[in-house]
């Protein structure tokens, strides 16, 4: 094992890095930017040296830190990952150097709000953004509950001020601080109910003797898992069971689930695209990562009472996501809604309980990430060339912008889980996963990938094919003089080197897990299996039909008794 403490370095670093930009003086505004993407590429580094060295048949928790932090209370410095921690670590690792990239005049919007430069904007913006990163690693990382709970509650700030403080041009600030204050009293109200079950945790594991000192607790994630699946633990399943609760409602707000999703749509297009990429395809994986790591392991009894109503839920947030994208006229909150709707997938999934479900739900988080990453992005790089978020002010935008037009098709495709790009995948193994244990709510799931189709394909009907919208709402095919059209083009250019940096990556890893998903897999297979065995659940057999006799003329005989038949 190796004695670098790599897991450490990981967080650590753009934590520094976060620190170094702040107090970086003004004058270096134009700097900033490449010393985050340094930074990030960094952090990147090392999460492929992390995977590079996981050993995918060795120990679950590999590359373990552990160190005393708060000893008189069981809490320690632990850190350690498994395939699906790593998965969700590379995830975030590759996605904010092009976050970095895709907004690097993002804090501009800001300074012309203000009506003046603001030469610390920069600054501020991008270490909002190492600092949330820095604080996600920690959580995926996380071997110990009080430190999880810490970072958990600890992203919402930066978050807060990126969604406040950080707008797409033209979006009111007024919009902004409501949206902010949204997100930050729904995502507070859920991590104080997590708090209260926290609190109880450590009382039952301290009256359990699982501490090293006698009354004293333990937050270890290993050590109260063992005594939930031994049965261990000094508590009535009543208890056990409102436990889980306080920590399911606190990732049912983060993940989001419905109906606790109602801060989402408007965060998500108040903010820059990049923030907004950022809250959905990484921070709010922390919440499903979560339910997997916490719910299910130190609860598992009251996990499998759960599942049934957590499973309607989802279901419930499948259809109206996607129902509800379906209306919307803004492109952004359109896309909003789709999240939702996929994440109603990843819960469903990792509460059917079966091996390939939750496999299909771990994969399921990266490929959204890198999916809605795409769409997001893209639809961003969009709007800041005509400053305009609604569906009906664009038109044959493909005529004008041809790989624009591409790009936004592969991401929407993605979206809508077509074969060959990489959500396929894990959907596919979701409702494998779901069926054998809730036929009903895997049927009606699949509702949604005839939603999807409708909402994605229509988006881009309206906004990429067609005659080309001029800016007076008016087309560009009727017949009166051309120079409109032109002045149009020039509006609506073609994505820049920078901006394709930004996407080709993201189409490439569509593309590439989409055909062979077959690495990512055999990292999570495992530890989804570890999970499911923690927790004492097996899989379901399939239904396999009893086999028929055959007479020898090859035609299988009716009337059989099944004994006969074996």
């Amino acid at each position: 094992m190796t004695t670098v403490p790599w897991l450490t370095i990981l967080w650590v670093l753009p934590l520094l890095g976060a620190a170094v930009i702040a107090a970086l003086p003004a004058r270096l505004g134009s700097a900033v930017r490449s010393i985050a993407l340094a930074v990030s590429i960094a952090v990147l580094v090392v999460a492929v040296i992390v995977a590079v060295g996981f050993d995918r048949g060795g120990e679950r928790f590999q590359f373990v830190e552990s160190h005393d932090w708060i000893p008189s209370f069981g809490a320690g410095y632990r850190l350690g990952v498994d395939g699906i921690a790593l998965v969700l670590v590379l995830l975030t690792a590759a996605l904010v150097p092009l976050l970095l990239a895709a907004g690097w005049h993002d804090h501009r919007a800001a300074d012309e709000e203000a009506g003046a430069a603001r030469p610390r904007s920069a600054h501020t913006y991008v270490a909002l953004i190492l600092l949330v990163e820095s604080m996600v690693l920690v959580s995926f990382t996380s071997l110990d509950i009080l430190l999880f709970y810490v970072f958990f509650e600890a992203m919402l700030v930066p978050m807060y001020f990126l969604i406040g403080g950080f707008g797409s041009p033209g979006t009111p600030r007024a919009d902004r601080a409501r949206a902010a204050v949204k997100f930050l009293l729904y995502n507070l109200l859920g991590g104080l109910v997590m708090l209260a079950a926290l609190i109880g945790l450590y009382v039952v594991t301290a009256r359990s003797g699982l501490g090293e000192t006698a009354g004293v607790g333990t937050f270890d994630v290993r050590t109260v898992t063992a005594a939930a699946v031994s049965g261990d633990l000094d508590a009535t399943p009543a208890v056990l069971g409102a436990l889980c609760f306080g920590f399911l409602v606190a990732f049912a707000v983060k993940a989001p689930l419905w109906p606790l999703h109602g801060w989402l749509p408007d965060a998500a297009v108040r903010t820059t695209p990049v923030a907004a990429v950022l809250m959905m395809a990484v921070v709010d994986k922390v919440g499903t990562f979560g339910m997997l790591r916490y719910c299910l392991q130190l609860f598992p009894d009251a996990s499998v009472t759960f599942a049934p109503v957590v499973v309607a839920l989802a279901v419930i947030g499948i259809v109206y996501g996607a129902v509800l994208a379906i209306g919307q006229t803004d492109m952004m909150r359109l896309i909003a809604y789709t999240s939702i709707s996929h994440f109603g997938f990843i819960v469903l999934g990792i509460f059917a309980l079966t091996a390939q479900g939750q496999a299909g739900s771990t994969l399921y988080m990266v490929n959204h990430g890198i999916s809605t990453a795409a769409l997001f992005l893209i639809a961003g790089f969009l709007v800041s060339r005509r400053g305009d978020r609604t569906i009906a002010a664009y038109g044959g935008v493909q005529k004008v912008a041809p790989v624009l037009a591409g790009t936004f098709l592969v991401a929407g495709l993605a979206t809508l889980s077509l074969p060959g790009l990489a959500p396929f995948v894990s959907e596919f193994l979701v409702f494998v996963g779901t069926y054998p244990r809730y036929q009903v709510a895997a049927v009606i799931a699949t509702l949604a990938l005839v939603l999807s189709a409708l909402y994605v394909l229509w988006l881009y009907q309206r906004m990429m094919g067609g005659p080309v919208r001029l800016p007076g709402g008016d087309d560009g095919d009727d017949g009166n003089d051309s120079a409109d059209g032109a002045d149009h083009t020039r509006r609506l250019s073609d994505l820049v080197p920078r901006e394709v940096a930004v996407v080709a990556p993201l189409i490439a890893l569509l593309l590439v897990l989409g055909i062979y998903p077959k690495p990512a897999l055999d990292v999570i297979t495992p530890a989804v299996d570890d999970t499911l065995v923690s927790i004492d659940i097996s899989r379901p057999e399939p239904v396999v039909p009893a086999e028929r006799p055959v007479a020898e003329s090859g035609v299988p005989t009716r009337g059989s008794e099944e004994g006969e038949a074996e």
